[in-house]
């Protein structure tokens, strides 16, 4: 394999190791009925995209300065509000209406999303193997998904659901229209215009929330929840998905998410919470398996280059 797809693919299981815990981790730190101490979804999102903000600015004080034409900071502005605003804000705020196995399951609607927009904007096809790896690992992570919380009593919600699907659907978007702005520039760079622009819009709309936030009743559990939040699952995570989408066709960037409920299973196996079933063991290889059937399908470009080459030969 080569060198830059080895760092695509790192990055991305970096990435989804992180997404993997913070759907739990969010649903205790959001204010609920369950939970009346939390942080309201809208300020927590806030915290994501201004704390987020002012990292990737700290962070670019140590990379070479990279400049960025005014038309491209245009296309980053609408990268923002797909890839983070309406991502972040519309997840948080479903998953705190609706149960975190909802969320779950809908999160696994990215790839089948990201293939169909893939086709759409970037005109990639959507061949048998691709199409049969999508829905082998999305079926995976469903019954992953599913055994893992089937005993949930967590309630689910019409409203919190379609917050989710947009939320995801949002994400494809993000994907596949903006890639290639995306990968004109470093990682860091793009990251700090997009989380930018997120963090002007949310000073502006998000006041009354982060406000109303009782700080001085929030438990020490929250503080570090919220934490590990904006710290690991933005900053970390969003730094390292540019690799992946530098290195990697779209909806195979988008397969990993996949990946996030194989983590969830395998850290409640660690601290004693679950059990490694063969079924679970199976479900998880059928993640795996439909990760690497994507993989081998074949791009626009090599199809292209085939299709030339078979003209050349007749």
């Amino acid at each position: 394999m080569e060198k830059g797809k080895l760092h695509g693919h790192a990055a991305l299981w970096v990435a989804n190791i992180v997404w993997g815990l913070n759907a739990p981790i969010c649903k205790s730190v959001l204010l609920s009925a369950d939970n009346p101490g939390g942080i309201h979804p809208f300020a927590l999102s806030a915290y994501r995209m201004v704390g987020a903000a002012l990292l990737f600015w700290a962070a670019s004080l140590f990379a070479p300065r990279e400049r960025v034409a005014r038309r491209d900071l245009g296309l980053l502005l609408l990268a923002s509000v797909f890839g983070i605003q309406f991502n972040q804000l519309l997840f948080l705020w479903g998953l705190s209406l609706t149960s975190p196995i909802d969320s779950s399951i809908i999160a696994t609607l990215v790839p089948i999303l990201t293939m169909l927009f893939a086709a759409l904007f970037l005109r990639e096809p959507i061949t048998g193997l691709k199409a049969g790896g999508v829905a082998l690992g999305c079926f995976g992570a469903v019954l992953l998904v599913w055994m893992s919380h089937g005993a949930s009593t967590a309630a689910s919600s019409v409203a919190g659901d379609t917050l989710c699907i947009i939320s995801a659907a949002s994400y494809a978007v993000y994907l596949t229209a903006f890639r290639n702005v995306i990968v004109r520039y470093s990682p860091l760079t793009v990251m700090k215009w997009m989380f930018t622009f997120a963090a002007v819009v949310a000073a502006v709309i998000y006041r009354k929330p982060v406000a109303s936030v009782d700080y001085a009743g929030l438990t020490t559990e929250t503080w570090l929840g919220a934490a590990y939040v904006v710290v690991c699952s933005t900053f970390l995570s969003y730094l390292c998905v540019p690799i992946g989408q530098r290195y990697l066709r779209p909806t195979l960037v988008s397969m990993y998410n996949y990946v996030q409920p194989v983590v969830a299973v395998f850290f409640s196996i660690l601290i004693g919470l679950d059990t490694l079933g063969a079924a679970k063991a199976a479900a998880a290889a059928c993640v795996f398996i439909g990760v690497w059937m994507v993989t081998q399908s074949k791009s626009r470009a090599q199809l292209d280059a085939e299709r030339a080459a078979a003209g050349r030969s007749h």
